[in-house]
């Protein structure tokens, strides 16, 4: 079997070999010369599949190392008879440490007091599942709006969004990008959206770029229909909106989800996937490696910058502090691929070395 693999993709080296043969080439790059004589393709959200890519190539196989597939044209290889899976819920306790620990400096600073607070939750799959207990445990309340969910289950645990937009003192979107249908996601939260808001709330995005306009979150910062921004997540990535940057209180470079251990579970699950569909019996041992003794090793980085040693045990900054990527950000904004392709060890909730696996 011959692969064809993203190169960024974190852990998967020595592992896929047991596969077959296996070429790593940059995500972004992979061509259709490329894939022609492949098997399978491992990937992450930077290769476009599609006819263009796929079209008269041998691949019987996609799989994304990643909780999102809108980079993957699902009609076209459900038309070509090529299978393709994604990773779902494989980086959710990432990005609910991520929310947690922007929540928990956004308190720091003044703009919110996490005790009492209602959270919307606008997308509860997975992600925004895990997010809810995050949350949950900080002593807010939340408020869960997911129209296909309600749809499918029923309406009890569900609130429409023209209740969470007047109740919610913090919205965090966790959806994926739907340009079209009844739940398209795309724009959702745009100037009607912000202006709706009625107790200036916290504004997240840590789902996809689209489904904010860049636009509609500058006006809503100007017009102060929300108290403070954290941006994980957008448009015309990797080339983002300058303005809003400089704009929003914490700014990263789709990184909520890059936690070693979410990365790890990602690249096992796709890994595991491909031998399912051919017919392999194997196991694959992924894991995260280590911190170092510096704990926590995600600071130790090129720009010296370590963390207050005074920080808590008990708080989520001690795990992980999303102001250093902030501002690894707004330093080098023109960096924002090798910010991502480059991105230093995070663990999730280690709270000393003692615990290290």
């Amino acid at each position: 079997m011959r692969l064809i693999i993203d190169d960024k993709i974190p852990y998967i080296h020595g592992q896929a070999e047991r596969l077959g043969e296996a070429i790593y080439l940059p995500g972004g790059e992979i061509t259709a010369d490329d894939v022609r004589h492949a098997d399978a393709l491992i990937i992450r959200t930077r290769t476009r599949c599609n006819r263009q890519l796929l079209e008269g190539s041998s691949v019987k196989f996609v799989a994304t190392a990643t909780i999102g597939y809108d980079h993957i044209d699902t009609a076209y290889l459900a038309s070509a008879g090529i299978g393709w899976t994604n990773c779902p819920g494989c980086n959710a306790r990432s990005v609910a440490q991520y929310v947690v620990a922007a929540l928990w400096r956004l308190q720091a600073e003044g703009h919110i007091t996490l005790q009492g607070s209602t959270v919307g939750i606008v997308g509860v799959g997975n992600v925004g599942r895990e997010v809810s207990r995050a949350v949950s445990a900080l002593g807010c309340h939340t408020l869960h709006c997911d129209p296909p969910r309600a749809e499918r289950e029923g309406d009890a645990g569900f609130v429409p969004l023209s209740t969470l937009v007047s109740e919610a003192d913090i919205i965090t979107l966790h959806v994926p990008l739907a340009t079209s249908g009844a739940h398209a996601t795309h724009h959702m939260a745009d100037d009607a959206f912000f202006r709706s808001l009625t107790r200036r709330p916290i504004f997240i995005n840590a789902a996809r770029g689209e489904v904010m306009h860049t636009q509609a979150v500058k006006n809503a910062l100007r017009e102060g229909h929300i108290r403070a921004a954290v941006i994980d997540t957008w448009e015309n990535e990797p080339h983002i909106d300058r303005e809003l940057l400089s704009m929003v209180n914490i700014a990263t470079p789709h990184i909520a989800g890059y936690s070693a251990d979410g990365k790890a579970n990602g690249t096992r699950m796709a890994l595991q996937a491909v031998a399912r569909h051919f017919g392999l019996t194997k196991t694959f041992n992924v894991s995260a490696p280590p911190l170092s003794p510096l704990y926590p090793g995600y600071f130790a980085d090129v720009m010296g910058r370590m963390p207050d040693i005074d920080t808590p045990e008990h708080s989520p900054l001690f795990c992980y502090d999303p102001m250093v990527d902030n501002l690894r950000l707004k330093q080098a904004p023109g960096a924002f691929e090798i910010l991502r392709g480059n991105y230093p060890l995070r663990r999730e909730d280690r709270a000393k070395p003692d615990d290290q696996e």
